[in-house]
This record gives C-alpha cells, sequence and structure tokens, in this order.
C-alpha cells in the first residue's frame, strides 16, 4: 500500500439549505487501500462522496485528487479515474447487462477498447457473464448490485467510490459484495472508499475508517483501534457529546 493520496478532503464544509451538512472535513484516501467511512444517519457520510464527485457543492475548503487540487464536476470525474457506485443499485434494469456496462464505458470512444473492458469486467463476475444478455430487471437484488460495480469497473478507475453497497442485501449477499470490494481492490488495484451502515461485516474487510457525527470526523484509524475504543458505540447510540460552536 502507497501513502500516496488518490483523494483527499481538506477543511471541507457543505451546506444543504441553511444546514451544516459537513464541517471542516478531513478525509484521504491513500492509493492502495479500502476506506470505510461509518456514522449514523445524517453523520454526513453519503455528502463526502457527493463532494467528491462535484454533487454537493462545497462552501469552503478543497478537494484534491493525486496531490492536485480539483473542482469537481460530475460529468468530468470518470475521465479523471474517479467513479461514483451510487446508493440503491441504480441498474438500468430495461437494458441488458452489457448495455449497462457500456454506459459505464460511455467516455471510451474506441469501440474494440471498450469490447476488450467489458469483457475483462466480466471475467470477474462470472454470474453476470453467463447472463450478460439478459435484462437486468431479471437479476436477484444481490446481482443488481454487482453489475452497479461491475458497471463503474469498465471506466478503469483509480478510486472507486461505494455508497451503501449491503443496502437491502442477505447477510450471505453482504459477505459475496464485500469480498468482492476487496478483490477488486487487490487484483485491480482499486482504491476504495466505501459508505457503510453494516460495521461488523465491513470492519472485516477495510484499511482504515473515518468515523463521522453530525458532519465531522470524530475519529479514524484502523478497525481493530476503533472498536476497542469504544467510539463507534457512542456514535451509533448518540451518547457523543455535540462539538461547541
Amino acid at each position: 500500500m502507497g501513502e500516496e493520496n488518490i483523494l483527499e478532503l481538506k477543511g471541507v464544509s457543505v451546506h444543504y439549505h441553511g444546514v451544516k451538512a459537513l464541517d471542516g472535513v478531513d478525509i484521504a484516501l491513500k492509493k492502495g487501500e479500502v476506506v470505510a467511512l461509518m456514522g449514523p444517519n445524517g453523520a454526513g457520510k453519503s455528502t463526502v462522496l457527493k463532494s467528491i464527485f462535484g454533487i454537493a457543492p462545497i462552501d469552503s475548503g478543497a478537494v484534491s485528487y493525486k496531490g492536485r487540487p480539483i473542482t469537481p464536476v460530475v460529468h468530468g470525474m470518470s475521465g479523471l479515474g474517479v467513479v461514483l457506485v451510487p446508493q440503491g443499485r441504480r441498474v438500468f434494469t430495461s437494458l441488458t447487462i452489457e448495455e449497462n456496462l457500456e454506459i459505464g464505458g460511455f467516455s471510451i470512444r474506441d469501440r474494440s477498447e471498450l469490447k476488450k473492458r467489458m469483457d475483462d469486467v466480466l471475467s470477474a463476475f462470472p454470474a453476470l457473464k453467463t447472463k450478460r444478455k439478459a435484462k437486468a430487471r431479471a437479476l436477484s437484488g444481490g446481482e443488481q448490485q454487482m453489475l452497479a460495480i461491475a458497471r463503474g469497473l469498465v471506466a478503469g478507475p483509480e478510486a472507486l467510490l461505494l455508497d451503501e453497497p449491503s443496502l437491502g442485501l442477505s447477510p450471505r449477499m453482504v459477505k459475496e459484495v464485500f469480498a468482492k470490494i476487496r478483490e477488486i481492490n487487490v487484483k485491480r488495484g482499486a482504491s476504495i472508499m466505501v459508505v457503510e451502515h453494516n460495521i461488523k461485516s465491513l470492519l472485516e474487510f477495510v484499511d482504515r475508517a473515518y468515523v463521522l457525527d453530525r458532519g465531522r470526523v470524530v475519529a479514524e484509524g484502523a478497525p481493530g483501534r476503533l472498536l476497542e475504543g469504544g467510539i463507534l458505540e457512542k456514535v451509533f447510540l448518540g451518547k457523543l457529546e455535540a462539538p461547541a460552536g
């Protein structure tokens, strides 16, 4: 795992309709690692991903990619090497698996290169490969989540952002999805930032985690250290004192 920061947020604040969703947040994703963003509903986890991707407008602070400040714009992030897989398995159910993957490679103009990348991605998802001509609506919830992740990989991202990938899945499927995330990290070299509620399962797969509460980072470190420190229980049970100011 390298020390280079692929993505970094420094002092990022975001407001929604007068409400402070992020308050001076510092977060980094290092090259080759898997980082979790954890915290209760409304903590600001998904807003972090949206601010990186240009969906949530930043009031103050900065986002950097590979050490260079960027102005996040949705349609330009994929070309940079940053891909977001949003919450809710947003696949195109009326399209086939192949057609969904083609959308993931919309920025690739060379059709032969696109086909090569699609074949490469499908090799990592055997269950999808055997059904590549099937409509996405025929897939199970877990398979649709795998398709959403596979679609994100077609662009060959260096940084993959995942928002609640286990949402609505069975415990068995959750394990499969998290194992696939780690496989993508190890075999494809993608640095991954994942927002999750499923703490116990997720912490087995990540290198570091940030804990957010009320729009601020309240803890950061290796999973074992966070578990031993008891910060997760305080945050999720609402026992952490609100910061002054």
